[in-house]
Order: C-alpha cells, then structure tokens, then sequence
C-alpha cells in the first residue's frame, strides 16, 4: 500500500498546513515561496501518477487518495486566494469548481455504490481542467497589487478552468443520466443483487 507514488501523494497533503502557513508568514517574499510549494505539490500530482502507471504500482488507496490530495489542496488554495483577493471576479469560478468537486465526488460515489464507478471515470478535460485551475492558483498566488500581468494570465487560467469544469460536470452527469433517472440495466447492478 505505501509505495513511491501514494508516499507523494500523502507527502502533497502533508504540504497543505506548510503551504497555508508559508503564506501567511510576515515576510516581503512568502507569496513567492507559497507558490513555489503549491507548485511543488501540483507537479507531484503528475510524477505520482506516471510513476504508478509506469512502475505498475497502482492500488486502490492510491486511486482513492490522488484526487481527494488535489481537492484538498486546490480547495484551501481557492479559500485563501478568496480572502486575499477578495471579489467576485475570483469568488464566482472559486465557488463553481469547488462546487463541482462536491457533487461529481458525491456522483462518484453513488455510481460506485451501483457498481458502475467506471461510466464517471476521470476524463481527459478533466485533467486539463485541473491543470488549469492549479496554473491559476499559482499564478494569482505570485500576483501582487500592480502586478496586471499576473492577474490578467491567472484570471484567465481560471475561467477557462471553470468554464471546463462546467463542461466536464454536464458530460459526467449525462453519462450517469440513467442511473439518476432509475433506468438501469443489468449491467450496472451490484454483484450481491444477481
């Protein structure tokens, strides 16, 4: 269970109260550091993903703890970013990805409960969508009072994660459409109900 890839994993949550605590540190350059840290930790995000697929090192606590590690970190970071950057221009795509983690998390579930956690499997605009929002994060983390470059670059990173967020969220939900009308096939039963 404890592997390369899940010791990263559990090491980018364990980063979390660092890089909340980095921040927030009194210092002229802890913007700069906070942002390398989340960096860090979104660049793990890959490397312990690849790793698990290439060294065959996947396992079940691996594939349940990777996305709940970038929730969690993506989450705080958004709360912070929030706080500092207050306003709605950031408030509304914050609130709309973390809303959406919620209910296709709680989908996930569902489905697996069905015995079809595959038909909401994680696609591939999802993973461009949380490229997006972790280059979002980084760049508004760096981006001071003046600095409109910055903002401009993670304003735009950031809605275009949202907008990919919403799109992701409407394919999910339509792949899990019939199970959420109580249209189900055989297929989809849980084992123990055949």
């Amino acid at each position: 269970m404890l592997n390369l890839p899940n010791l990263l994993t559990l090491m980018r949550i364990a980063l979390i109260p660092v890089f909340v605590g980095v921040y927030y540190i009194d210092w002229h350059y802890s913007h700069i550091l906070a942002a390398g840290i989340f960096a860090f930790a979104a660049i793990t995000d890959w490397v312990d993903g690849y790793l698990a697929r290439r060294m065959g090192l996947v396992t079940p606590f691996g594939a349940f703890l990777d996305p709940v590690a970038d929730k969690l970190i993506v989450t705080v970071a958004f709360i912070m970013l929030v706080e500092v950057h207050e306003g709605l221009l950031l408030a509304v795509p914050a609130m709309v990805i973390i809303g959406r983690e919620i209910i296709i998390s709680a989908l996930r579930e569902w489905m697996s409960s069905l015995g079809s956690g595959s038909t909401v499997a994680v696609s591939f605009l999802g993973k461009v969508k949380t490229w997006a929002q972790m280059i979002a994060v980084v760049v508004l983390l760096l981006a001071r009072d003046g600095d409109w470059e910055f903002f401009a670059l993670g304003y735009l990173a950031l809605y275009v994660a949202a907008l990919l967020t919403l799109w992701t969220m409407v394919i999910y939900l339509q792949q899990a459409w019939p199970q959420l009308r109580g249209v189900v096939d055989d297929r989809h039963q849980p084992q123990a109900d055949k």
